[in-house]
């Protein structure tokens, strides 16, 4: 007998439990296949990481993708985001996760942002957080999504949600920054909840195929 349960995981390359939670919770609404215990981070996988050495959003979400893909043998998803200062030329763009030097110091990267932005007027505080989600197939299929979320940067930090840079964001027709948001309230808003909402019809597709 085939093992429907098995075959229906999802692969996430992703190390990021916050991540893994909030994907799942933009996903879940609609792709009801998808139980949260079939969503597998890579960490739990064991899978290598690959080097992201891709010029965009688009091309670094589709290179992990298809590395857990080859790793597992699952279907897997992606995605690779960051925020684009508008006076800084789109920076840190896709190298926000290592913008201080080391790769994922969200607090350092935070700081240097600030600081780098410290003469910077409130009407040249223009920004965007954007993430290209990725789903690749054992068959071969792959389909991107981009999403994106405007707003400015503040001056300070303010709130103990989200990560990253959501501290000092505030998202367009907002008053306090993602971080002082409730999650179901940040999803509903944020970049990787617009791409993700986007790919979630080919997930269900995919992971009814691989049921089938």
């Amino acid at each position: 007998m085939t093992d429907l349960t098995a075959q229906a995981r999802l692969a996430f390359a992703t190390h990021n439990v916050h991540k893994v939670e909030e994907v799942w919770a933009i996903l879940a609404p609609h792709v009801p296949s998808l139980a949260r215990d079939h969503l597998v981070d890579a960490g739990s996988l064991n899978a290598p990481s690959p080097v992201e050495d891709g010029p965009t959003f688009e091309a670094n979400a589709l290179i992990k993708a298809r590395a857990l893909c080859a790793a597992t043998g699952l279907p897997a998803i992606a995605d690779d985001s960051g925020i684009a200062v508008e006076i800084m030329g789109g920076a840190p763009g896709i190298f926000s996760a290592r913008w201080a030097g080391a790769h994922g110091d969200d607090a350092a990267n935070l700081r240097l942002l600030l600081d780098q932005l410290g003469d910077v007027p409130d009407r040249h505080r223009g920004a965007a957080f954007v993430c290209a989600a990725a789903l690749v197939a054992p068959d071969g299929m792959e389909h991107v999504e981009v999403g994106r979320m405007t707003g400015s940067i503040t001056r300070t930090p303010a709130g103990d949600g989200g990560f990253g840079y959501d501290p000092i964001f505030v998202a367009d027709g907002q008053n306090v920054t993602n971080a002082q948001l409730t999650a179901a309230a940040k999803n509903e808003i944020s970049h990787r909840g617009a791409a993700f909402r986007s790919l979630a019809p080919h997930v269900a597709a995919v992971l009814q195929s691989s049921t089938l």
